[in-house]
């Protein structure tokens, strides 16, 4: 089987060198090129053809988002960021997925070498899964932030369907939505046509510490609804999402008859924290028919079996279909669970949730 072929682009000489050397270590890759910046790595790209890049965000002559989005206009292929721990590398991340790279390693800003050492299987294991992901052109222009009316001025519901009134919405029900790589895209594309009535969502999106506050204020920057980082005890309230924190496990749990988020720094299940696991079991057992369940694009099987679940206990499940994942991993584990009531692309799904959540709307299509 032919090597997975990295560039592997940064400015600093020792990062350039760690990276290359744990690569080469691994026998079903090869780094076969290390720049200094994006325009010798242009050069590199064109002459090596490689499957996948490891990109610096911040660069010299050219900075790292300016050379992904002319790379994604005029030659999509797999990018991994690699970002510092700090609250601009962040923002810089969160904007460097909506451009269109695969996920991104978060290297530490004291100890680069001890740092990158010790997160050598997450980098290895990331530019496997961006070697066999879905990579598609995207638009320059990342989406622009909306308008939140002033409180206690009320918004209309966008309409997505000339046939169903979204105006009287179900509020007793409680969207799930899991996801992994290319996940906080397909989080956007589900969030954002959603009105600000909407039932009450609670996400997870493997991702690390320091990421998820920047993950959750640059949703409620662009949707309808109020997005925010999931707090220990918080109620669970309709017109809001609630996003998992890096690092932390989330579930959702009663209290009387509210539901509450429960934020908890125990174990990694299924080698995950926070894992979709933990907050799909949760769902199965506190809201049962009152849960909707969503899993989007990812590696792995993590959440599947809690999906099934969910479907067991009365939830309706919808998987992302695989034409429009970056990676069917999670989605295609779940529907071979069982767990999935329908499987549609990307773009119907928050259509097909606001139909089953209208009040004399639609009933069940395409059950499988």
């Amino acid at each position: 089987m032919a090597k997975i072929r990295v560039v592997v682009v940064d400015d600093s000489a020792l990062v350039r060198s760690l990276l290359t050397e744990i690569i080469n270590k691994q026998p079903d890759m090869e780094c076969v090129g290390a720049a200094n910046d994006p325009l010798v790595a242009r050069e590199m790209i064109r002459e090596l053809n490689p499957d996948v890049i490891t990109l610096d965000v911040e660069m010299p002559r050219m900075d790292g988002l300016d050379f992904l989005s002319r790379l994604m206009r005029l030659r999509p292929m797999p990018v991994v960021m690699v970002s510092t721990l700090t609250e601009k590398g962040a923002e810089i991340t969160m904007r460097a997925l909506e451009m269109g790279a695969i996920d991104f390693v978060a290297k530490p800003r004291i100890g680069v070498a001890t740092g990158l050492k010790d997160l050598s299987t997450e980098i290895v294991d990331k530019i496997r899964t961006a070697s066999v992901a879905h990579v598609s052109r995207h638009a320059s222009a990342p989406p622009e932030a909306v308008k939140k009316p002033a409180l206690g001025v009320s918004s209309p519901p966008p309409v997505v369907s000339k046939t169903i009134s979204y105006s009287r919405l179900s509020t007793e029900k409680v969207i799930c939505i899991g996801a992994s790589t290319g996940g906080t895209e397909a989080i956007r594309e589900v969030l954002v046509p959603l009105p600000a009535d909407s039932p009450a969502i609670v996400i997870t999106q493997h991702m690390p510490p320091g990421f998820t506050t920047s993950f959750a204020a640059r949703l409620d920057s662009l949707c309808k609804i109020s997005v925010k980082e999931a707090s220990h005890g918080e109620r669970i309230l309709p017109g809001h999402a609630y996003i998992a924190p890096g690092g932390k496990q989330f579930r959702i749990d009663r209290s009387g008859s509210n539901y509450v988020a429960v934020v908890e720094d125990t174990e990694p299940v299924n080698r995950h924290k926070p894992s979709v696991e933990v907050l799909f079991r949760s769902a199965a057992k506190v809201l049962g028919p009152n849960a909707f369940g969503v899993m989007l694009t990812g590696m792995g099987g993590d959440g599947a079996q809690a999906m099934r679940e969910m479907r067991d206990a009365g939830s309706y499940n919808i998987c992302q279909d695989e034409a429009s994942c970056v990676v069917f991993g999670m989605p295609r584990m779940a529907i071979q669970a069982g767990a999935a009531n329908e499987v549609l692309p990307l773009k119907q799904i928050a259509q097909t949730l606001m139909e089953k959540l209208a009040v004399g709307g639609s009933g069940v299509r395409h059950r499988i």
